[in-house]
């Protein structure tokens, strides 16, 4: 190939030649690379100038056995995405890696990983800011402004406060707070981070966040409770006025498939037992929410509940009573008798 044909041979298709060249074989020297091209070496020293402007790491190694070598993770041509289509994908493949629908979560894992391998270095380190920073238990479905997650997802990253206005009653108060993770539940993002004006742990929706900003003053990051838990534990039951856990008579994988992660927190008591916690308005709604599951459970706390319980066992047999035949009103007699 000579000189004046790849002189003459448009840049753009000359650095993706070059690209090619590079991803063949790990080291190149520059006379080598000068002569497939068909350009002086220091034309190859500016295309090399080039890619490493579109975000390719080319390594340069001076004397015996150096040369340029293409850094890892550059097999792939850039992917033509600006920076708002990257954090969409990058949210939707997160979203979808959380997700409940069979294979799902480890396809978008594999397309998350593919992701990261194809884009230019810049938008790279932003896709892996918001991976990193990121954990589930659902598949949000509440739109968010992907801006408002990459800039809490950076925050977590670099460990800066950041700062919000978010709802307080009826009045909307700006927040300070040392963020720790983004989690996505089966409806919503969340936020866990240590609220600096409350000196404790919270969590807040960050579909109700406005005016969202990253600061550049570091924190020293604290012992944190686990993401996922802290925000699930706070949806299902801290958030209502009423508590109640149970002990139910069935594997916690048989009790998840049941009820919504939202709904209520439940941990395996050994291969045949589990624990439920659950929340709601009114003792009554999550007495009888355990009870439709079908299985055999016990009150663990509050200890009122299991007055309620009895109340509650009560009004069904008087129901029922109206119903039965006299044998079974005889029996049901004795029963409440006892």
């Amino acid at each position: 190939m000579g000189v004046g044909s790849g002189e003459e041979r448009g840049t753009t298709e000359r650095v993706l030649i070059l690209l090619g060249l590079l991803q063949q074989r790990q080291v190149w020297t520059g006379p080598e690379l000068a002569d497939r091209l068909g350009v002086t070496p220091r034309t190859v020293r500016r295309d090399v100038e080039r890619l490493r402007a579109l975000g390719y790491e080319v390594h340069a190694g001076q004397g015996v056995g150096g040369g340029y070598r293409l850094g890892p993770g550059q097999d792939l041509p850039p992917l033509l995405l600006d920076d708002e289509e990257a954090i969409a994908t990058a949210v939707s493949l997160l979203v979808g890696a959380g997700g409940a629908v069979a294979g799902a979560g480890d396809a978008a894992l594999r397309a998350l990983t593919k992701l990261d391998r194809v884009l230019p270095t810049r938008l790279r380190h932003e896709v892996r800011a918001l991976s990193g920073s990121v954990e589930s238990f659902g598949g949000g479905r509440t739109p968010v402004d992907p801006k408002v997650l990459m800039t809490l997802a950076r925050a977590c990253r670099d460990e800066v406060v950041a700062g919000f206005d978010y709802p307080s009653g009826s009045e909307v108060r700006r927040r300070r707070a040392e963020p720790y993770r983004l989690v996505v539940s089966d409806r919503r993002w969340y936020l866990l981070a240590y609220d600096l004006d409350r000196d404790d742990w919270r969590s807040f929706r960050v579909d109700r966040m406005t005016d969202v900003s990253a600061r550049t003053g570091r924190f020293r990051p604290r012992a944190a409770p686990d993401a996922t838990t802290y925000v699930q534990e706070g949806v299902a039951s801290r958030v209502y006025p009423h508590q109640a856990r149970f002990l139910v008579h069935a594997s916690a994988d048989t009790v998840r498939a049941q009820i919504p992660a939202s709904a209520a927190v439940v941990r395996p008591r050994g291969s045949e037992l589990c624990e439920v916690l659950s929340g709601a308005g009114s003792l009554d709604f999550v007495l009888m929410h355990v009870l439709l599951l079908g299985h055999a459970f016990e009150v663990l706390d509050p200890p009122e509940l299991g007055s309620r319980c009895r109340v509650l066992a009560e009004r069904l047999l008087s129901a029922g009573a109206t119903l039965a035949g006299p044998e079974q009103r005889t029996a049901d007699e004795h029963r409440r008798a006892d």
